[in-house]
């Protein structure tokens, strides 16, 4: 299996409502998130810690999907865009894209930073 087919299982799992499983499968005990905000979080506990909340504040996921990914096996970096429409428990529903960096370790993500306009995020 490559990175590639790993950040597509990611998606897929996610999609059927097991994000966590997904991040405990393919986050490296030593993985570090950088969102679009600059906000990092160090460390498979504290990613799950901060998806645990993510998920929490959401209400329902309308549809999402790949727009385009790419991998490069000699560096282990997996890009992907993607999208997704969601509503929030506020109420809030928001079409977000977003692009992804991974960094591929053994099998896991060692690093991934997303990209992404954070306008209208506060």
């Amino acid at each position: 299996m490559t990175n590639l087919d790993r950040a597509y299982d990611i998606v897929k799992m996610s999609n059927e409502g097991q994000m966590m499983e997904a991040l405990l499968k393919y986050y490296h005990e030593d993985s570090v998130k950088v969102e679009g905000t600059g906000e990092v979080t160090e460390g498979l506990e504290a990613n799950v810690e901060f998806h645990k909340g993510w998920i929490a504040g959401i209400k329902e996921v309308h549809d999402g999907g790949i727009i385009a990914a790419a991998e490069n096996p000699e560096t282990g970096v997996v890009f992907m865009e993607s999208w997704v429409d969601m509503t929030f428990q506020d109420g809030n529903r928001m079409k977000m894209q977003e692009v992804e960096v991974q960094t591929w370790e053994d099998g896991k993500i060692k690093h991934i930073r997303f990209y992404y306009d954070t306008r209208g995020m506060e």
